[in-house]
């Protein structure tokens, strides 16, 4: 049955964004901040469970929270002018704070691990489009370049020995924001090109994930897979590890690049040391998989439908041969 209210209020989610990134002034990115807030909340709580419950609550106390700090410090960019570096400094933590990007990511993971898959899908990649447009226009540098280097750091020690998915995923979430924290330092254009990877991406292995009903690592050992999903789900992992050439490895690419032009090759090593750890566990769950999945009796086989998994294989194709289609292309910021 067509749910009428949850499509309403994922109507109101995307209206509210386009408020925010399309607003002349910090009040109306601000208003549309709480409007996404005020119809992300009923979405949470779907199914009306305690965990749902519990991360409601912790999702709205955080983003209240910021959002106080977010407004009164527009106020006082308005009245104090001579404070303007200390306000853009406060505004930067807050909207960090709002995407759950590191040192203000404790939230971030108890969240995701509340959440359908498709609420996870909304929390990882669409919530954090307006916190990152917002940054770059009072983007202070050394404050962003902190987020950057601690997402990086979390983002790769946080997912290991994880045995949530979600737990997982959310921490892969704060590895890529340091990419794309990095990406909006460069030029915007280059940051919607990683965030729409990403976003395709991610939408791909949490749609496997949802069709299976996977929530934690041993149903995934555990399962009997059609072939063709385990490949789709395994194709994607390593992508979205930026393995190359798989697609993920693309925007990663094109964010070294432009970083080597601007010399800042101390940093290329970091993230880059960072996103071998991820890709290190990413490994570590396919190869545990692949085993399992090949040596032991399954107790549960598992259906997929048709249209979805036409639409994975296009992605995987495209993923296969991005390489290929990308040495042709010649970018420009």
């Amino acid at each position: 049955m067509f749910n009428w209210n949850k499509m309403l209020l994922i109507s109101l989610l995307i209206w509210s964004t386009l408020i925010s990134v399309t607003s002349h002034s910090w009040l109306g990115i601000w208003m549309g901040l709480e409007i996404n807030l005020m119809s992300f909340i009923p979405l949470i709580v779907e199914n009306k469970n305690m965990i749902m419950s519990e991360a409601m609550l912790s999702y709205f106390l955080i983003q209240t929270l910021t959002s106080i700090n977010f407004l009164f410090f527009i106020i006082l960019t308005k009245m104090f002018s001579n404070f303007q570096w200390i306000t853009n400094i406060v505004m930067n933590l807050s909207l960090l704070m709002k995407m759950g990007a590191a040192p203000f990511h404790f939230w971030f993971p108890k969240v995701m691990s509340g959440l359908s898959w498709l609420n996870c899908f909304i929390l990882s990649t669409w919530q954090k489009i307006t916190p990152m447009i917002a940054i770059s226009f009072c983007m202070n540098y050394n404050t962003i370049l902190m987020a950057i280097l601690l997402s990086a750091l979390v983002g790769a020690m946080g997912g290991i020995n994880q045995t949530s998915i979600r737990v997982i995923m959310s921490f892969s979430s704060i590895s890529h924001m340091s990419w794309m924290l990095t990406s909006t330092l460069i030029s915007l254009n280059l940051w919607m090109i990683y965030f729409s990877v990403y976003l395709i991406l991610n939408s791909m292995m949490m749609l496997m994930f949802s069709i299976n009903n996977f929530f934690f690592l041993n149903q995934m050992f555990n399962t009997k897979m059609n072939s063709s999903m385990f490949l789709s789900i395994n194709i994607n992992m390593l992508s979205l590890g930026g393995l190359p050439p798989f697609l993920g490895f693309f925007p990663k690419w094109l964010v070294i690049y432009y970083m080597s032009m601007s010399n800042m090759l101390t940093m290329i090593i970091f993230l880059t040391l960072m996103t071998l750890i991820t890709l290190s566990f990413y490994m570590n769950i396919l190869f545990s998989s692949v085993i399992v999945n090949y040596s032991q009796t399954k107790w549960f086989i598992s259906s997929f439908k048709t249209k979805p998994m036409i639409f994975m294989y296009l992605i995987n194709s495209i993923s296969l041969f991005s390489l290929l289609i990308i040495s042709f292309l010649n970018f420009s910021f």
